[in-house]
């Protein structure tokens, strides 16, 4: 759709909701990428956030962070990593902006970039990096989709793959792969209740290590119980 044509599905839209909505400009080192822009701009009703495409230096996220801060924007940002560029930048691009709440792996791209096939041994350095790029920036991961819709066992494969490798979700072509991706990343009834048994084990002691189920568990660990919890609330999952 024309980007004045995708703008008009905002118009009396609650954006108020858990659904974080997002809208594909053009890159924004092309005219088209800017005119979309100033368009999302000028709307009366703009999207909460943009995904941005071709990002290939910390700089551009840093410009265009001044230019909304400047016209009083409060539009968000989801940063796809698709070029040797970006990939060899992505910590300090991964940092660039407050607005920043994701990244998403431009596999298919990133794939021509590196002369590799679109599979996950080729790719695994590229993921690998993006993870810890998001992990030290404390921002989502998203992988790229799954583009064979009849294939709902690689889809299966992958998507466990990338929630193993520390990725936080994985992007859909079609609604009929949200269930298999939603299983993978959000936290199962019994992995929440053993996040709440360990979280109260240490709250309740004195020092830096407890026992639950008969395991000796360190304080570290933590951080990924709050973790499981936070997401859990988010989601209203009991």
């Amino acid at each position: 759709l024309p980007i004045y044509a995708t703008l008009k599905l905002f118009d009396g839209l609650d954006t108020d909701i858990p659904t974080e909505l997002l809208v594909r400009i053009n890159c924004t080192r092309t005219r088209d990428g800017l005119a979309y822009l100033l368009a999302i701009l000028e709307s009366p009703n703009p999207p909460p956030g943009i995904m941005l495409p071709k990002v290939k230096h910390p700089s551009e996220l840093e410009a265009l962070d001044d230019m909304l801060t400047a016209e009083g924007s409060p539009l968000r940002f989801q940063v796809i990593i698709e070029t040797n560029e970006a990939l060899e930048a992505c910590h300090d691009i991964a940092q660039a902006s407050d607005r920043i709440d994701s990244l998403l792996f431009g596999g298919a791209d990133m794939s021509a970039e590196l002369r590799v096939g679109l599979n996950w041994e080729p790719l695994l350095y590229a993921r690998s990096r993006l993870v810890h790029a998001a992990a030290a920036a404390q921002i989502d991961l998203i992988d790229v989709p799954w583009l064979d819709l009849e294939d709902e066992a690689g889809l299966e494969r992958e998507a466990g793959l990338a929630a193993e490798l520390g990725m936080t979700g994985k992007g859909a072509i079609h609604p009929r792969q949200l269930p298999i991706i939603e299983r993978h990343f959000t936290p199962s009834a019994d992995e929440i209740e053993r996040a709440r048994r360990i979280t109260a084990a240490f709250e309740s002691a004195a020092t830096g290590l407890v026992v639950v189920d008969g395991k000796l568990i360190e304080k570290p660990v933590l951080r990924s119980m709050y973790r499981v919890l936070a997401i859990a609330e988010r989601i209203g999952s009991d």
